[in-house]
């Protein structure tokens, strides 16, 4: 979902950096061939994603959540020289799309691929990693939350995907609605962390920035 109206996007995309014709292309295919295209992130998210790279020029990067690789190859583009990106999903159907893609783009060997539970994935790393991006199954957001954060560099950065969900985060979910109590858990579990400094960003369906605050971070 986006809280900005279409003009309001379309200026926003003619005033950010022009959207990678191989980008455009992944794009194109993603909503032509596979379910829920909305789930990709988009040109003006796409360039929001590759600017914190770049600002940040991390070593290590993980990505929960890789869908089509749009998001994957957006944030390789700032990893500082020998980087990796580790990017989990468990969707088989888009993982070939992802693959295909990080060849065509030259980043074969620099993004690792996983296939499978990232809950069960992220445990048996030996990395930290200076930049965690979450983007999967909303109701196992607060769980990653704590993956990341045990995987978290001291200076590192965790962006976290949709936690404005639609604006579903004003209203008490239903009984059954899984992924927006896994939203709102995870809001409250980033606020009323106190070793935590964090901002909602309302770009799109809503990005949460978090770091550990420094005091906390000069500790580790």
């Amino acid at each position: 979902m986006n809280f900005l109206n279409e003009e309001l996007i379309a200026y926003l995309e003619d005033h950010c950096p022009q959207e990678p014709e191989l980008l455009h292309k992944l794009d194109r295919e993603t909503n032509l061939t596979v379910p829920y295209p909305n789930m990709l992130c988009g040109h003006l998210q796409g360039r929001f994603l590759s600017f914190i790279s770049k600002l940040l020029m991390p070593v290590s990067i993980l990505e929960i959540g890789t869908y089509t690789g749009y998001s994957a190859i957006c944030l390789a583009e700032g990893l500082a020289e020998g980087g990796r990106l580790h990017t989990i999903d468990m969707n088989p159907e888009v993982e070939e799309i992802a693959g295909r893609y990080f060849i065509e783009a030259g980043l074969q060997e620099v993004i690792v691929q996983y296939s499978g539970n990232a809950l069960d994935i992220i445990p048996t790393m030996e990395e930290t990693f200076d930049l965690i991006y979450i983007d999967a199954d909303k109701e196992h957001y607060p769980d990653y939350l704590e993956l990341a954060l045990d995987k978290l560099n001291p200076r590192g950065l965790i962006m976290a995907d949709n936690t404005l969900w639609s604006g579903k985060v004003l209203r008490k979910a239903q009984s059954g609605d899984r992924e927006t109590q896994g939203i709102q858990k995870f809001n409250k579990m980033v606020i009323n962390d106190r070793e935590l400094d964090s901002f909602v960003l309302p770009l799109r369906d809503g990005i949460t920035l978090i770091r550990m605050k420094s005091e906390i971070r000069d500790q580790k």
